[in-house]
């Protein structure tokens, strides 16, 4: 009983550690959004990003190698949670209901800042460096959400269009009604089932007004 109480106490302190880390991470690869939004990507400098967090220079390059990769860091997180999701979803769910669910409690998370999100993508727009770096991510997370679509599909990423094809419509989707959302100042929720029902009706051509 002794052994196995230790064991607890060592799984929660690794857990623990593990959760600060991750918040550190989070923490800086904000912090290197906000910094590069309000001081461009040169302003941006790693010494910056630290003490807005409050650690040191050594502490950023222990999670980043640069500023680029914080502030793209952020996405690649996002994406990572809408796979661990999908995959948590009930098996006989359809694929696009699936979808919905991860993609509305993204948006829909009180936590999270959607004007970050679209600081993110104004800044690949602007730096050459950063959309560079963008199209190496995007194929990383594409495939990813990729691999667990035709998991949850029983096709295969590497043979079947339908995977490669629905997650590169998914993100493309979100991205627009989110871009709308903070442009119209419509719920951001709202747009994404607006979003799905069209997808799903194969979007079909509005009736003229």
């Amino acid at each position: 009983m002794q052994f196995v109480g230790r064991l607890i106490c060592v799984m929660s302190a690794i857990g623990l550690r593990e959760r600060k880390k991750a918040a550190t991470k989070q923490a800086l690869s904000r912090a290197a959004i906000r910094l590069a939004a309000e001081r461009g990507l040169a302003g941006a400098t790693a010494e910056a990003i630290a003490a807005q967090v409050g650690v040191s220079t050594r502490t950023f390059h222990n999670y980043f190698p640069a500023k680029e990769d914080a502030i793209l860091y952020c996405a690649e997180d996002d994406v990572a949670e809408w796979v661990r999701i999908l995959l948590d979803r009930p098996a006989a769910e359809p694929i696009w209901e699936a979808l919905e669910f991860v993609t509305v409690g993204f948006v829909g998370d009180p936590e999270r800042e959607l004007d970050e999100v679209s600081l993110v993508w104004q800044l690949i727009e602007e730096s050459p460096v950063l959309a560079a770096r963008s199209h190496s991510l995007h194929a990383r997370i594409g495939r990813r959400l990729g691999v667990a679509i035709a998991e949850r599909t029983g096709t295969d990423i590497e043979r079947d269009l339908y995977p490669n094809l629905m997650q590169t419509v998914v993100v493309c989707a979100v991205k627009t009604a989110l871009e709308f959302a903070l442009s119209s100042g419509r719920e951001p929720a709202d747009l994404i089932h607006e979003v799905f029902a069209q997808l799903r009706n194969g979007l079909p051509q509005p009736p003229v007004r």
